[in-house]
């Protein structure tokens, strides 16, 4: 099949290049949280739906919906070579994995009762995604964006629950490479785009056919949660932030130097085996295709 990668940004490409460290250290999705997710979806109790997966990485979601009773059947859409690969290694029941892009699936036109972005849809939340995304759908199957966010890269007007996870929230927009993230709240914008500017707007709008593809205002909910880890893993699971990934040199030892210096923070909490809690909330949003 042919490659979409140079439709990826260049970061993305070499932050995500260790799917295996991606795979090991970033978090699943707390049960609660994905029960409510797909509730909103409509496809809880639902038994052999169409899930259109887009960006799916190295399946950290894929993996849910796989062992889900309702035996989905899941065509999990992945641009990245490596996390592409990942995820086939783990031949998941009932799921197809393919190369292709947010504005550009392999899926005929329709066939989707559901299309789920985790954790990916600040990437390519743009209005050729959406049309692409409305074409898989059937009509009225629902669109859902779910992300787990840590303090430390939540966006700016969010409270970081400690100091030290303020300080490491500072590092990460300190590293801010432009490119688009969850923590920026961009990418709400291409849903309220749109809406026309104008009557006249409205009206050439009609006549084209550029009508609203996905039902305003969306759906917001999330869930806060605490977990437990080592220094090590701390940093290894921050490390998995593409910003990050790509630090050489005296720019990386600068950054391990920060996070050093928080975990000294006198708010950092340990329970008896040394762990640290770490603080963050699992965001989705959703919307129905028109």
């Amino acid at each position: 099949m042919t490659s979409h990668h140079a439709t990826l940004p260049s970061a993305a490409t070499e932050g995500f290049k260790d799917a295996a460290s991606y795979d090991a250290h970033r978090p699943s999705y707390p049960p609660e949280a994905v029960e409510a997710f797909l509730k909103a979806l409509k496809v809880t109790g639902q038994p052999d739906m169409n899930i259109v997966e887009v960006a799916s990485g190295t399946g950290k979601f894929t993996e849910l919906l796989a062992k889900r009773p309702e035996r989905y059947l899941i065509k999990a859409i992945e641009p990245h070579e490596g996390m592409r690969g990942r995820l086939a290694e783990k031949d998941l029941p009932a799921v197809e994995v393919v190369d292709g892009t947010a504005d550009k699936m392999p899926v005929t036109d329709d066939w989707g009762d559901a299309c789920i972005a985790a954790q990916a849809f600040h990437w390519f939340a743009t209005p050729e995604s959406l049309q692409e995304i409305h074409r898989v759908l059937r009509p009225g199957a629902v669109l859902g964006m779910i992300w787990n966010i840590e303090d430390y890269n939540a966006p700016h007007e969010w409270k970081s629950s400690t100091k030290w996870e303020q300080k490491l929230n500072e590092l990460i927009w300190s590293l801010d490479d432009g490119l688009p993230r969850f923590r920026h709240q961009k990418w709400k914008d291409v849903f309220e785009q749109q809406l026309p500017g104008n009557p006249l707007q409205a009206l050439a709008d009609t006549l084209t056919n550029q009508l609203p593809r996905f039902s305003l205002p969306i759906g917001e909910k999330t869930s806060k949660w605490t977990v437990w880890l080592t220094e090590d893993a701390l940093w290894s699971r921050l490390s998995t932030l593409s910003q990050i990934t790509v630090l050489k040199g005296a720019e990386r030892e600068a950054a391990v130097k920060v996070f050093k210096e928080a975990m000294q923070g006198d708010d950092v909490e340990r329970n008896g085996n040394g762990e640290i809690a770490l603080h963050g909330v699992t965001y989705f949003a959703w919307t129905d295709r028109i």
